[in-house]
């Protein structure tokens, strides 16, 4: 049979879509790739989202594409940051290392491609994934589909703006701290930080930075979500350690019933910063959903000393920052400056050489005592609603120092101030996925929902539920494939 070009955009699918219609022959991988490549072409001046293509690595593989695999043929990115791509650079958002291509395939990339995924391109991210925005100064700023003068987040917001511009349906993402979930509520998409240990960091690492990211993508649908997941999800050869396994394939939990569900919900900053009328609006509006759908919700919020953690929290960043900084510096054969690094990559990772060995390990044992506090919350309840951000996403730039920023704490503070309660489900290795449930003046408003350690099961049965109940897949922003 003939097939005939199309844009992904028009089709109007997820990732699991297309393969669908890659494996009945309505479409070929090739033709997919094309699209995509032709989307980046078009939107990528606009957006800065792609900052490597590889599209004679994808046309080559899209032509020798099997038709068995659960995502046969579909496009996808892959974030810059640690997932190695064999004859492709990783520059992790620096000018240094975009120059050596990587000898080998991260394991969560050799299951991408065992998956049927077909990468495309690497995605933009902010230095070595450090803030919450992704404006690297080695490719400059990454904007945001819905008003570019916006960001989209971070440190994956190269992927989140590709998939909200429809160029792909999902994309590769890492989160230490929110860097899945801020992008997805910025760009109006599912992002699961999935339960630590879920999908494996090697062959580079057993854990980073004592369990605190994990790696996993920014999707238009909850199904996508849960088909990549039990693509990539078990340990690797050597592993420290790995989370529960699941009583059965995460694809299964969407559509199944969710039960009754104790959930709690806070709409107050845990730092006591203050939060944006809209976010408020965003949890309470989805909580009084909740309620209608038969859940029991309460207005709860487990205690701890949030100052301690977040001490503890950046305690562990700066640290190994100062590390992979240090290696860095035996790589150059001399010390880093400011042609090497970023001033605030040098600012923090100097900060973090402050601490000593016994300051580390008391950090990490601070953030173990205060995730046995959280985890006695969720004894009494089995999920928890927060909104995902304090504020709409915020114009471009004021989640970046300038230029002529030499005091770093005003800029520490407006971070601090935008993502109050990503961090903790960090710490304590917990799943949880921001949905964009919320609209307000154009923008997505992205709520928070964390559940138990290990049970993304409650996560996926829930946010199918929510995704049928208020479906969010008909938003598209004003720069967006097809369109």
């Amino acid at each position: 049979m003939t097939c005939v070009p199309i844009r992904i955009a028009d089709l109007n699918h997820d990732a699991l879509g297309l393969a669908e219609l890659v494996r009945r022959g309505e479409v070929s991988a090739v033709e997919l790739v094309d699209s995509a490549v032709d989307a980046i072409e078009a939107l990528n001046p606009a957006l800065n989202a792609v900052v490597t293509p590889m599209y004679e690595i994808a046309r080559e593989r899209a032509r020798q594409a099997s038709r068995d695999a659960p995502f046969a043929g579909v496009p996808f990115l892959l974030k810059d940051l640690r997932a190695s791509f064999r004859g492709v650079p990783t520059s992790e958002g620096n000018i240094l290392l975009g120059t050596n291509d990587a000898q080998y395939d991260s394991e969560i990339v050799i299951r991408h491609n065992r998956a049927g995924l077909i990468c495309v391109g690497k995605t933009n991210t902010p230095e070595f994934g450090l803030t919450a925005t992704t404006e690297p100064l080695a490719f400059g700023p990454a904007r945001n589909p819905w008003d570019v003068a916006r960001t989209p987040g971070g440190s994956s917001g190269g992927a989140a703006a590709a998939v909200a511009a429809r160029i792909v349906p999902m994309a590769h993402a890492s989160d230490g701290g929110g860097s899945i979930r801020i992008p997805a509520a910025c760009c109006g998409l599912v992002g699961l930080k999935p339960t630590r240990g879920r999908n494996p960091l090697g062959p580079d690492a057993g854990d980073i930075m004592n369990g605190l990211v994990v790696e996993h993508a920014v999707t238009i649908s909850v199904r996508d979500t849960a088909a990549l997941l039990d693509a990539t999800a078990g340990p690797d050869l050597g592993d420290p350690y790995c989370a529960p396994s699941p009583p059965r394939p995460f694809l299964e939990e969407v559509g199944a019933d969710t039960g009754r569900l104790r959930i709690a919900f806070c709409t107050e900053s845990p730092s006591g910063t203050p939060v944006h009328e809209d976010c408020i609006e965003a949890v309470t509006s989805t909580a009084r959903l909740l309620e209608e759908l038969g859940h029991r919700v309460e207005e709860a919020a487990p205690v701890y000393d949030d100052r301690s953690f977040r001490q503890a929290f950046t305690t562990i960043w700066f640290t190994n920052l100062a590390a992979n900084l240090e290696l860095l510096a035996e790589a150059v054969g001399g010390e880093l400056s400011e042609h090497h690094c970023e001033p605030l990559t040098l600012a923090f990772g100097a900060r973090g050489a402050e601490h000593s060995g016994a300051d580390y390990v008391a950090a990490v044992a601070r953030i173990q005592a205060i995730s046995r506090e959280i985890a006695g919350f969720f004894q009494t309840h089995d999920v928890m609603l927060t909104p995902t951000l304090a504020t709409p996403p915020p114009e471009m730039g004021f989640l970046h120092p300038a230029a002529d920023e030499t005091d770093f704490r005003p800029f520490l503070r407006r971070v601090k101030e935008f993502v109050p309660f990503t961090q903790m489900a960090n710490a304590t290795g917990q799943p949880a996925v921001s949905l964009p449930l919320h609209w307000k003046n154009g923008l997505p408003i992205g709520v928070q929902f964390a559940a138990r350690f290990g049970d993304e099961a409650t996560l996926l049965r829930l946010a199918a539920r929510l995704e049928e109940a208020r479906p969010w897949a008909q938003q598209r922003p004003p720069v967006c494939a097809g369109e």
